[in-house]
Order: structure tokens, then sequence, then C-alpha cells
């Protein structure tokens, strides 16, 4: 069983009343965070929001993001690439449709779209197609809520490694 030990920000700021605690720059909670021999931090409120932000600053401490609850990002594929660089650790998943031309029956069907923005969305997902390779599981969306069980299901913490 392996166990990381994380820390709330509560320790150095608080998020309730932020002017508590609200000289005290997040580098300091930081660098005082790793001295103490924690892994992770608890998001809060000082934190930049974006993953491409987050993932340098803690990597830059040696940090993790350490929080009970899994985390899921909606991102597209340059943003899946930056957070695979910040953080290999995590988990990716690519969000298939069951055919191309299933896509292209679904996209057309929704009539929300102009030609041109059509062609680009396809354009798109012809390059996000081609990089399905660089992610860790594939689901087929054939139904949205089948789907939604089997990412739900992947973000489910196995029972072994829990504390």
């Amino acid at each position: 069983m392996n166990v990381r030990l994380g820390i709330n920000p509560l320790t150095w700021s608080n998020d309730d009343m932020p002017s508590l605690g609200a000289e005290i720059p997040l580098e300091t909670c930081l660098r005082e965070a790793r001295a103490a021999g924690y892994e992770g931090v608890e998001l809060g409120h000082k934190f930049p929001r974006r993953a491409s932000e987050l993932g340098p600053i803690l990597a830059d401490h040696d940090l993790a993001l350490a929080s009970g609850h899994p985390a899921m990002l909606e991102i597209d594929l340059q943003g899946a690439r930056q957070v695979r660089e910040t953080m290999p650790e995590a988990l990716f998943v690519f969000l298939e449709p069951p055919s191309w031309d299933e896509l292209v029956r679904r996209l057309v069907g929704r009539g929300t779209e102009e030609e041109a923005e059509r062609e680009r969305r396809l354009a798109t997902a012809r390059e996000e197609l081609a990089a399905k390779a660089e992610f860790d599981v594939s689901i087929v969306n054939r139904e949205v809520h089948a789907a939604a069980e089997e990412l739900v299901a992947l973000m489910k913490p196995d029972q072994g490694d829990s504390v």
C-alpha cells in the first residue's frame, strides 16, 4: 500500500476568510509544506486554476496535488499534452465516436454549425483521432450514459490502494 502525505493550505491561509494569511505568498506555503515532509497539497484559493500553470508550480517544489477526490479535466489535445508534461502520473482517457461516419452524422444532425465551422470541427476531430495512441484508455461513446458510467468507473480508486 502506498501512502502519500498531503496538507491543506489552511495551515497558511484560510479559503473561507482569504484575509487571514493573505500576506503569505503561495511560494512560502509550498516551500514550507515540502520542507515539513509533505508530498502534496490540496488546492486552495492562492493556486492557479489552469493545469498548465499549476503543474509547473507544484513540480518546482516536488509536490503533487493531493485531495481525497479524483478530478477530471475536459481538455483538448493540446491541453492533454501540457498536462502529460506536468502530471505524467495522471490517467488520460480518450473519448471516441463509434465511427467516423457516426461522428459526422451526429455533428450534421445537430444543425448548430454553419458549413465552415463544421469543416473546422471535423478537421480538429481528424487530428484528435490520429492522436488516440497518446492516451492511456479509450472509451467508445456509442451511448452517452454508458460512456459516462465507464468514465466514472475509471475515476474510482482501487480498493487495495485506499487508506
